[in-house]
């Protein structure tokens, strides 16, 4: 007999996603919001209680329906719907390994394609653009100097957000030579350099802190003294890219967000002539092929700025070349008015092409 939904989504949170992959808080969240939109979707078509939930109801027709009221109804794009779709492909996974009565379902659901997606490169931010931000906190105040710390570790790093949120000061190394612990996907965790600079804008927060009588083991605090959030943190990178846009006008309209300063930091590093391989692990890929998008990218960047310089006057486009038709190609052509096909006879049961020259000088 199939478990139940409930007790099968329970196990796949807790004995697989957590115990057997050792997936991390925030990838186990990510699979959760999926799951309770799933649920909450399932609920209504079905006009049932969660607890009445079956497994009878999750066709790959009702996945697809789900998917499309996604996109139609929530407005998701391609790539959320995308995202989505591999968050049940991994649930259906688990459900065929568990109940074996399941595994011509999770195959129904495996073969669901996702969509196409238009391939844009992702958004980056160039060295005026990112020193114009990084001045825009005032150093004297307590926010400011907050502030200031964040967005240089932010660049220095290329951390992800949640990364940035969950440093301890014990994760840094402010002494020669300065370093900090980035803990990632997978409770993966790398040693990223620090600039003196950012060692220097990171101390000074803390004396500031200090001296305000504020003692925590987490390096970000909000204004109440508690912990910040990824979201507290994207909030304060809007708001300081929207006051440097008064002097930096390239950034006037943007939305630039921490994972703006992620991808900056990898394109930096790429266009600092370094390997593709110092990308992937100064910023936690865990595949090389995530990491080499920001080569092209480099590369169409070098091609806009070329664009921009006019060439040398001397390389100006040379007349076109009288052509003159090679010698056999003119034997070749003279071919059509020296030869006439004779029809095929018939020598000693052998059918005969013949090819005879005329006018032969």
């Amino acid at each position: 007999m199939t478990a139940t939904f409930s007790h099968l989504t329970t196990r796949f949170f807790t004995a697989f996603l957590g115990r057997e992959r050792g997936l991390s808080n925030n990838t186990i969240a990510s699979y959760r919001d999926c799951m309770l939109l799933l649920i909450d979707y399932a609920c209504k078509r079905f006009a049932v209680e969660v607890e009445r939930l079956a497994m009878d109801m999750f066709t790959r027709e009702f996945i697809l329906d789900f998917l499309d009221h996604l996109e139609e109804e929530r407005k998701n794009s391609a790539a959320t719907r995308n995202q989505r779709l591999a968050a049940i492909k991994t649930f259906f996974h688990f459900l065929a390994r568990t109940e074996p009565e399941l595994m011509r379902l999770n195959e129904l659901v495996q073969a669901i394609r996702p969509k196409k997606t238009e391939h844009s490169p992702p958004p980056s931010l160039t060295v005026d653009e990112v020193d114009a931000i990084i001045a825009s906190p005032d150093p004297a105040t307590l926010l400011g100097a907050r502030d200031k710390a964040l967005l240089q570790t932010a660049y220095n790093t290329g951390a992800r957000v949640q990364e940035l949120a969950d440093l301890d000061i014990v994760d840094l190394r402010l002494d020669a030579p300065a370093s900090v612990t980035l803990t990632g996907k997978g409770n993966k965790s790398r040693v990223v350099p620090l600039w003196p600079e950012t060692a220097l804008v990171i101390t000074h927060y803390l004396q500031v802190r200090e001296a305000e009588g504020i003692h925590s083991e987490r390096l970000f605090l909000n204004n109440r003294g508690r912990p910040m959030t990824r979201f507290g943190i994207g909030r304060r990178v809007e708001k300081h890219a929207r006051d440097a846009a008064a002097r930096c006008p390239s950034l006037q309209g943007r939305r630039i967000t921490p994972h703006v300063f992620r991808h900056t930091t990898a394109l930096h590093i790429i266009e600092a002539h370094n390997d593709i391989t110092i990308v992937k692990e100064w910023l936690g890929h865990a595949d090389l092929r995530t990491a080499s998008g920001y080569v092209e990218v480099s590369v169409e960047r070098k091609r806009e700025a070329l664009e921009k310089v006019p060439p040398p006057k001397s390389s100006a486009k040379p007349e076109r070349p009288i052509w003159k038709k090679p010698r056999l190609l003119d034997f070749l052509a003279s071919l059509s008015n020296k030869a006439r096909y004779v029809a095929p006879e018939t020598a000693g049961g052998a059918s005969v092409l013949q090819i005879n020259a005329l006018n032969a000088t």
